[in-house]
């Protein structure tokens, strides 16, 4: 239980400094390249780096609250992991699905405008942009939705 809400609370801090990076590496190119493509790029690494600090800030701020919270409930009630965090969790699991649609379809998009644009245009930057960002998310997402199903059979061994 502590292990999962742990390497919760380390895949936060990742999200937080590629968001950060991202938005580095955005002022730079907007700032220092001053080219279409790579202001285009900086265009879509800022918006999902935003995504990126606030999810990542919100984990890991939640996340020690959540070992003492789940701690509490199999030390005092363990009926209610039936009740409460098993369903929470279903519901985690529920939503890797849509973000995985959701990160697979700003990839196409991205791999689409990159391929099909004019080259080194504000657009075809954007969907580099994408893809890249979006990429990262879907891995990310991909070993939290992992950890996720393992933490889900470990609370029903707890019933």
């Amino acid at each position: 239980m502590t292990k999962y809400f742990n390497a919760e609370k380390s895949e936060s801090l990742i999200f937080i400094l590629v968001g950060l990076i991202a938005i580095i590496l955005s002022m730079y190119f907007i700032l220092k390249v001053k080219q279409p493509f790579y202001n285009g790029m900086a265009y879509s690494l800022i918006a999902i780096a935003l995504i990126q600090i606030t999810v990542g800030s919100s984990v890991y701020m939640r996340s020690p609250k959540d070992i003492v919270r789940v701690n509490q409930i199999v030390q005092t009630d363990k009926s209610r992991l039936q009740t409460e965090e098993i369903p929470r969790m279903a519901t985690v699991l529920k939503n890797f699905t849509m973000y995985k649609w959701l990160e697979i379809t700003l990839i196409v998009a991205g791999l689409m405008m990159y391929f099909y644009l004019q080259p080194m245009t504000v657009w075809r930057g954007l969907g580099c942009g994408l893809f890249i960002q979006a990429g990262f998310m879907l891995l990310l997402d991909f070993f939290a939705e992992s950890r996720g199903k393992a933490y889900i059979e470990y609370l029903q061994t707890l019933i």
